[in-house]
């Protein structure tokens, strides 16, 4: 049997930590890895034409399937542009290894041509940056970045000059039992007690849940019904946590709705499972608030704790439910039922009244129509922006269906990306990107690759010609909107001409059968809605405090109006509580 070298050496190591696909762009350096791929059948290259696609694609099949992904860039420039995509995986939490190929070991330093500094570059969007500087590292450099991946949840760099790339491998390599996946954790005894105390000595317990009470939801369930409580969630928990949940108050934030809001302010014990929700703006400062969280690093860097518990909520909750005492009094969970049945019954009507007359097209009518039409386990991915609050007002999670986004980094562009990573996984399973004009357009190069690789992906883009959600930015800072407006092509023409589906809608009527037609092809499909810019308008109540800092963290945003299926979930709430 012929010698490896240490790519072949590299690829073999990638496919025992079970990855299916390296995304990247080729070249130059990055040459003999893409070389030892083709010639490796465990494990497939994904050609894009965007690193920074490579990057959101392998950062949604992480997050989709919970296992290692893995993109590649090629010296200087290439592995550069996947820093955006690596920025947003980390912070997702998306386990996934970076190859960032170097330029040749004898010229780092001296000013070559491609040259930067990739253990400089990443190292703030990683848990693991080193370079390979000699074959015989490569092998346990490499097995460390993945564990690192993995175990801490997140991304991993190694950085690998291209004739180091295509040294023979050293013979008597040392490889170790890979580790896959993440254990469970468990609070010690001392911080279950005392928040068992905490909760007993409560009249009123409100749960915020983040994306951290993930495979939770029946031990979420069986608390808030033992404590009475209401239980809200942030945008990353709705997906997790608000299906079949007959305490939903809504969400807080930035895009709120419902009475997240008051039940976190009028109780008397917040306790937040799971979430490190960023905008301290929305959370309360005058009462007792507990932190679970299985990274210790997240405990109270958003709001002063009166305990700090580090534990999985899953595990934390399984420990913790059988030794509260069982409430009786319902008053505060009915109360906020209430409200939020309330607050959803006031903003609801604003969109349900002549809507599919509406030109140009209410986006909160395609939202509702899509949410209605879209396979009960499919995977949305939705833009940054406006397409967020549609996705968060009217997608209808079920415990089925994967809703991601750059919910945390925020990057434009992500859409379309992610919907590729995800539509590798499973092409008999429907992905949905619900994109936005500006940040289609931005990596609108990447829609070859549906064609390319004949991926199903179904893009339904809300197109207002203009940067929505920055205009809306500028309006809470009492600016005029500049620079916003987008001059547009026909969408549909484009994706038609690229060998795809494409149908352009600019009457309501139209919208139903044109979705249903593109859910049918059997291809590739872009669906160019043509919506109304004007849909969002601001409330009247805006604290000074919430007009500081990050522009967006400006204003508890309220639509005014509809919020989809969710007001048919609070109505069947409310039959729950107990009439006098």
């Amino acid at each position: 049997m012929a010698k490896q070298n240490v790519s072949e050496q590299f690829v073999d190591i990638l496919a025992r930590a079970g990855v299916k696909r390296v995304y990247g762009v080729v070249g130059d350096s990055l040459n003999p890895v893409v070389d030892a791929i083709r010639r490796n059948a465990a494990i497939d290259w994904i050609q894009v034409r965007h690193e920074e696609t490579a990057a959101f694609a392998a950062g949604a099949e992480a997050q989709v399937t919970g296992s290692l992904a893995a993109c590649a860039g090629s010296c200087g420039p290439g592995n550069l542009h996947l820093i955006n995509g690596l920025y947003d995986a980390h912070r997702s939490m998306a386990p996934v290894l970076a190859l960032a190929s170097h330029i040749p070991s004898s010229e780092i330093g001296l000013g070559y041509f491609q040259e930067t500094h990739p253990e400089l570059l990443f190292q703030e969007c990683s848990h693991y940056n080193e370079m390979i500087s000699n074959p015989r590292q490569m092998p346990r450099l490499l097995q460390t970045a993945i564990q690192h991946a993995i175990g801490q949840g997140g991304v991993s760099v190694v950085s690998m000059p291209g004739d180091i790339a295509s040294q023979p491998a050293p013979e008597k390599s040392i490889e170790h039992a890979l580790v896959t996946s993440r254990p469970t954790v468990r609070p010690g005894d001392e911080e279950i007690d005392k928040l068992c105390r905490m909760v007993d000595e409560a009249k009123r317990v409100t749960l915020f849940c983040g994306s951290g009470t993930a495979g939770a939801h029946a031990e979420v369930m069986e608390f808030a019904e033992r404590v009475k409580s209401p239980v809200g969630h942030a945008l990353r928990g709705k997906e997790w946590i608000q299906y079949d949940n007959p305490y939903d108050v809504g969400m807080s934030g930035l895009l709120g709705y419902g009475a997240a809001y008051e039940a976190t302010h009028e109780c008397d014990l917040l306790i937040l499972l799971g979430t490190d929700f960023p905008y301290n703006a929305f959370l309360p400062t005058d009462v007792k608030i507990v932190q679970v969280d299985v990274r210790p690093e997240h405990l109270g860097r958003r709001s002063k704790l009166d305990l700090a518990v580090w534990g999985d909520v899953r595990e934390t909750l399984r420990c913790l439910t059988p030794r509260v005492k069982a409430k009786t009094d319902r008053k505060f969970l009915d109360r906020m039922l209430k409200k939020h049945a309330d607050a959803l019954e006031g903003v609801v009507k604003a969109y349900t009244r002549n809507v599919e007359k509406h030109i140009p097209i209410h986006p909160e009518y395609v939202a509702a129509v899509l949410d209605e039409l879209a396979d009960d386990d499919a995977v949305f991915t939705v833009d940054t922006g406006m397409c967020n609050v549609w996705a968060a007002r009217y997608l209808s999670p079920n415990g089925k269906r994967r809703v991601i986004g750059s919910f945390s980094h925020g990057s434009m562009a992500n859409a379309l990306p992610q919907a590729i990573g995800a539509q590798f996984i499973d092409r008999n399973r429907q992905v949905v990107s619900m994109s936005g004009d500006g940040g289609f357009s931005m990596l609108m190069g990447d829609f070859l690759t549906l064609v390319q690789y004949d991926l199903p992906v179904k893009v339904v883009l809300f197109n207002n010609s203009s940067l929505g959600m920055v205009e809306l930015e500028m309006l809470v800072a009492g600016l005029p909107s500049f620079g916003t407006t987008n001059k547009n092509p026909d969408f549909a023409a484009i994706a038609r001409a690229a060998g795809a589906h494409g149908v352009r809608v600019e009457k309501p009527k139209q919208l139903e059968s044109a979705l249903k037609d593109a859910f049918k092809h059997k291809g590739p499909a872009l669906v160019d809605v043509v919506t109304d810019p004007n849909a969002l308008s601001i409330p009247p109540k805006i604290s000074a405090e919430m007009v500081t800092g990050f522009a967006l963290s400006a204003s508890k945003i309220v639509l005014d109006g509809g919020v989809g299926r969710m007001v048919q979930m609070a109505r069947s709430n409310l039959r729950n509580v107990p009439r006098p």
